[in-house]
């Protein structure tokens, strides 16, 4: 009785507290205090013919489950030697008490076995299912990330225009108030002065000093929160932007905690704004300064992107065109000396003619040149290729191709590479003085490899990838703004290489 009634109390202490334990150690020794108290109360109610005999199941079932085979069977066999000797031991029937030792010791390595096994079918089936979930979350990732790039590809037309947000901000504002006279008026850091960016009622100047703005956009222009201030141009608050204005709201645009500019709606009649007014400005002031903040970010680097894409053509167009152009202007004024002096100047003409007739094929390939580009259509081997035979036909250069394309990478990376590898070809074609230029593209979508070798001079000692030589810089700048390498190499007499390589940056998108 005694027993029954501490394996029930035991039942009922496991129920609410399980096994556990922060390390493995601990659950083992869990386990085995429970074999033993289970083994007592066995051994203390006759052995293997106890009526709680099979409580012992219970703690070699969770030894296989918890800790695999090995935990399980060594429980196993050490429950069936502490129950079965001194069952046979103390047994009146040798032969009888060996053959339930023996059943009772099969059924416990029969119970650890199953377990252990229950245990690494559960394990694979946590771990898959651990893998479709983090591919899932991965999966939900990406489709997030696409979702924001598709919304971000839609609005950008309409967000990054200057022009366009200024239009779109009066035409919202006349949505969302009634008012005669509005204004969006922009900060600009150079010289501390305020643009009227976009006006609407009222004739504004272009620009407006400190000095000359109304006291209530001043006040408003030193508020370090986005408020909506009231003002009565009538009043001692005024007056306001209009000469006309008898009340109007003054919204300061702040994004990253800087002042943008400040937005202007004004009423020409006795109808003062409301509270819901000003909630209605103050509520779209914050996403109207941050659309013309980006707007103007966008603005200036696309002014620097242009700037240095035309100073690369100019020196393009120095490089190719302009030693040309020199040449004929001496030419012209040799020729004008020499008519001075009576001479017959009729196969200098014949000679300028085609001087002037080469400069213009020059001119034509120069312009053909800046045009090709690579597209979603066209692949760098394809531009290569048209490239490579066009100075084929004009130089009688040898160029050969060896290509390796498998994957392409971004549209951005492969025109710069494309660009890298027109500048040296170009450069070898012109200042190599050699017969073969050897072209090497290798792209797997992870990484690309360009390579131009020549056999031509090289360059003199010491010159190999200087910053101002054989359009040096361009091809730098070019690698710089993707993240590539490259290499120059020159050897006297036996040519140069130029090597370019880059490598994509791990993509999360990539490893679904």
């Amino acid at each position: 009785m005694a027993a029954a009634l501490f394996l029930f109390c035991y039942t009922l202490f496991r129920t609410v507290q399980p096994i556990e334990g922060t390390t493995r150690l601990r659950r083992f020794a869990a386990i085995v205090a429970e074999a033993g108290l289970v083994g007592l109360a066995v051994s203390a109610t006759g052995y293997f013919e106890s009526p709680f005999a099979f409580s012992l199941l219970t703690a070699v079932s969770v030894a296989g489950f918890v800790s695999g085979f090995g935990t399980g069977l060594r429980l196993a066999g050490a429950t069936a030697l502490a129950i079965g000797i001194p069952s046979i031991a103390e047994g009146m029937s040798f032969q009888d008490d060996v053959r339930l030792v023996a059943q009772w010791s099969v059924e416990l390595f029969l119970v650890a076995i199953v377990a252990a096994y229950a245990r690494r079918i559960s394990g694979e089936a946590d771990e898959r299912q651990a893998v479709a979930l983090d591919r899932m979350g991965r999966l939900a990732d990406a489709n997030e990330l696409l979702f924001s790039l598709h919304q971000v590809a839609q609005e950008l037309p309409a967000s990054l225009d200057l022009d366009e947000v200024l239009d779109s901000t009066i035409d919202r504002l006349r949505d969302l108030l009634s008012f005669d006279t509005a204004a969006v008026l922009v900060f600009e850091e150079s010289d501390g002065s305020w643009s009227v960016a976009r006006r609407y009622g009222a004739r504004l100047p272009n620009s407006l000093p400190v000095r000359d703005l109304p006291p209530p956009i001043r006040r408003a222009a030193r508020g370090l929160l986005p408020v909506v201030e009231m003002a009565d141009a009538m009043t001692a608050n005024g007056p306001g932007l209009s000469n006309q204005a008898v009340s109007g709201l003054y919204a300061p645009l702040q994004a990253r905690g800087f002042l943008v500019g400040v937005m202007v709606v004004e009423r020409h009649q006795l109808d003062p704004f409301t509270e819901r007014d000003v909630e209605l400005l103050g509520g779209f002031a914050e996403p109207a300064a941050l659309a013309i903040d980006n707007a103007r970010w966008f603005a200036r680097l696309r002014t620097v992107g242009a700037d240095e894409e035309r100073t690369r053509i100019a020196r393009d167009l120095h490089d190719r065109i302009g030693q040309s152009l020199a040449y004929l202007a001496f030419e012209l004024d040799r020729i004008v000396r020499k008519d001075e002096r009576g001479d017959d100047v009729s196969p200098d003409l014949v000679g300028i003619r085609e001087d002037v007739r080469g400069v213009v094929r020059e001119v034509r390939d120069t312009l053909y040149d800046l045009r090709t580009d690579v597209s979603d259509e066209r692949t760098v081997p394809s531009v290569l290729e048209e490239f490579a035979q066009r100075v084929r036909d004009r130089s009688g250069i040898e160029v050969r191709l060896r290509i390796d394309e498998t994957v392409r990478m971004p549209q951005l990376q492969e025109r710069e590479l494309w660009r890298i590898a027109q500048e040296a070809i170009v450069n070898a074609e012109r200042h190599s003085h050699g017969t073969r230029i050897d072209v090497f593209w290798l792209s797997d979508g992870r990484e690309a490899v360009l390579e131009v070798r020549d056999n031509g001079a090289g360059m003199p000692v010491g010159s190999a990838g200087r910053l101002d030589s054989y359009g040096m810089l361009g091809m730098r700048e070019r690698a710089a703004s993707i993240g590539a390498n490259l290499a120059v190499g020159s050897v006297p007499r036996e040519g140069v290489t130029v090597r370019v390589s880059l490598r994509s940056a791990p993509d999360s998108a990539k490893s679904l």
